[in-house]
């Protein structure tokens, strides 16, 4: 098969009366002002069906290509590296189900666990989390987080294991950023930045203790839970393997909201909470160190 110099999504199409216009992988149209340069031995070449160019001016247009970045060796996918395939999934198999295949066409070994849910149940401590040496954990909710429930997960960045996690809140699912080193954003960060966020902070923080009065649950259908595997596979995949973002927010700075109606994604921003440093103790008054208080 020819190799196809033109790098993923930038293609090349021949307008009538125009010559050539390179389409860029944001979707917008170019105009390629070719020259004297043969236009059909320039298809060739970026098709990767043609031997290096002889003729100066066709050169002159590849070289053009090059400096714009639209050309590349044969992309060829990293394997998923053999000490990052341990994979630990927690959760709702309605969402661990479909990420376990995704992750596991992609080379990574999924390993999934049952995990507590309810606000009542006892929050999975650390040394479960760290069970088998996992090289990631995962986390995936078909409803609200409970308070304290990711507070050991949280930790494990400092112990070397990176850390994901998605949950539903009615029609609206989030994607929180990978979490793969000390100082990256946790799940506790999220929550406060989405309170700090939001004028209903208040009623923000009482939906996520509970209880919740609710009326017919909110369906998480196959395309639903396809999507947010997806997004989940994609994250770990480029974590893994060290593939670059290719456009958008940084992963490991990213919270991603899906509306589960029309499976649309919105990215925001978001970055660590400092830590609070302790409150100063008051200075003794000047003249003189201050007088213990003595009883009578």
């Amino acid at each position: 098969m020819p190799r196809n110099r033109l790098v993923p999504g930038v293609e090349v199409v021949t307008v009538q009366g125009r010559g050539l216009a390179v389409r860029t992988a944001e979707g917008e149209f170019l105009s390629v002002r070719t020259g004297a340069a043969d236009e059909s031995a320039l298809l060739a070449l970026l098709s990767g069906a043609g031997t290096n160019p002889t003729d100066e001016e066709l050169r002159r247009v590849v070289r053009a290509f090059e400096a714009a970045g639209y050309l590349a060796e044969e992309p060829a996918r990293p394997p998923w590296p053999a000490d990052r395939r341990d994979i630990r999934l927690l959760g709702d198999p309605v969402l661990t189900r479909p990420l376990a295949a995704h992750l596991d066409a992609l080379g990574a070994e999924p390993r999934t666990v049952p995990a507590v849910t309810a606000p009542e149940g006892a929050p999975v401590g650390m040394d479960e989390l760290l069970d088998g040496d996992p090289a990631a954990v995962v986390w995936c909710l078909d409803g609200p987080v409970p308070d304290g429930l990711w507070e050991a997960a949280d930790r494990l960045p400092a112990h070397g294991v990176a850390w994901l996690r998605c949950h539903r809140e009615g029609w609206q699912a989030y994607v929180e950023p990978l979490a793969a080193a000390p100082g990256d954003v946790t799940s506790a960060h999220v929550r406060a930045r989405r309170l700090a966020a939001t004028p209903a902070h208040r009623e923000l923080a009482a939906y996520w203790g509970g209880p919740r009065t609710t009326g017919a649950p909110v369906p998480l259908g196959v395309p639903a839970s396809a999507l947010l595997a997806a997004l989940l596979a994609d994250d770990l995949d480029r974590w893994a393997t060290g593939t670059p973002d290719a456009a958008g927010l940084p992963a490991r700075r990213r919270l991603r909201q899906v509306d589960l109606r029309t499976l649309t994604v919105t990215e925001h921003p978001v970055l660590p909470v400092p830590a609070v440093a302790p409150t100063p103790k008051a200075a003794p008054p000047s003249g003189g160190s201050p007088t213990p208080k003595t009883d009578g």
